[in-house]
């Protein structure tokens, strides 16, 4: 009876595991590896209803309970927030970092993936890379414009505004996350990255913290002896290193493009010596 139960639960484990890497790394019936259009509508259906959320969330308590740090309702809806999404982000970083780490592959079974399946994943590497790109269009118009607008037309009290709890403190640390978990996936999981380290995936990683002081500055500047909320005001130059770091997925691209062509040669030669023989 046991056995049987055993062999049920795994029988329903590959099942679900079929389900996923079907979603995940979909073929076409030729078996050939298909760009994964359900996933990718998934992670934007997913990501924009949570931005969506967030953002009516802002629009809503901004300038009802938002105006003034001091006052406990400030507390309430905003440092709460602040606080949650904080540990959250902080836990998903540092666990799924460790998940990711723990649970690779042998590296020998990395090494002699099939070309098929490498390709399969570039796809996915793909994908995920044209939702991120979205998220960061989304980012900039919904939260960074905000975060502008909203200094021009109110008085900045402290450092933690609506804007800026959205902004710096769940944004950009979310996308911090997603990209160290992506660095770790890719160097742990990819042949082509299991024995180098991609530099410019690296300046990727990099972005968000290379901010991180020119944010400190802009805070504190701004608090005690610069007003101006112009995104050309010189305090602000700094912000400019993320984009520049962000720069670094062309050439990450390039890399996986570099490894695409080869691979799509090797499958070629692959079917042309099966129609040979």
């Amino acid at each position: 009876m046991a056995t049987v139960v055993q062999n049920d639960k795994s029988g329903m484990q590959q099942e679900s595991e079929g389900i996923l890497s079907s979603l995940l790394y979909p073929k076409s019936g030729s078996g050939m590896p298909k760009f994964p259009a359900v996933a990718t509508i998934a992670i934007l259906v997913i990501g924009g209803s949570f931005f969506g959320v967030y953002r009516w969330y802002q629009q809503t308590y901004s300038f009802s309970v938002g105006m003034d740090y001091f006052e406990p309702e400030f507390d309430t809806y905003w440092m709460n927030l602040l606080y949650a999404q904080l540990v959250i982000i902080a836990l998903v970083g540092s666990v799924g970092s460790a998940l990711v780490w723990f649970s690779r592959p042998d590296a020998n079974d990395v090494a002699h993936m099939e070309p098929l399946q490498e390709l399969s994943i570039y796809n996915f590497i793909f994908a995920l890379m044209a939702a991120a790109s979205f998220f960061i269009v989304v980012i900039l118009a919904v939260f960074v414009e905000a975060d502008a607008a909203w200094h021009q037309v109110t008085i900045r009290d402290t450092d933690f505004t609506p804007t800026h709890i959205g902004l710096f403190y769940m944004a950009i640390p979310l996308g911090m996350d997603a990209i160290i978990l992506g660095w770790i996936w890719v160097h742990t999981r990819m042949p082509d990255f299991q024995n180098r380290v991609s530099i410019p995936l690296c300046l990727v990683a990099m972005a968000p913290i290379l901010i991180m002081p020119n944010l400190g500055l802009n805070e504190w500047g701004h608090t005690f002896f610069y007003a101006e909320e112009l995104f050309a005001a010189p305090i602000h130059w700094g912000f400019v290193t993320m984009g520049w770091g962000l720069f670094g997925m062309a050439g990450f691209i390039l890399q996986c493009l570099a490894r695409v062509r080869i691979l799509t040669s090797l499958v070629g030669e692959e079917g042309s010596e099966k129609a040979a023989a």
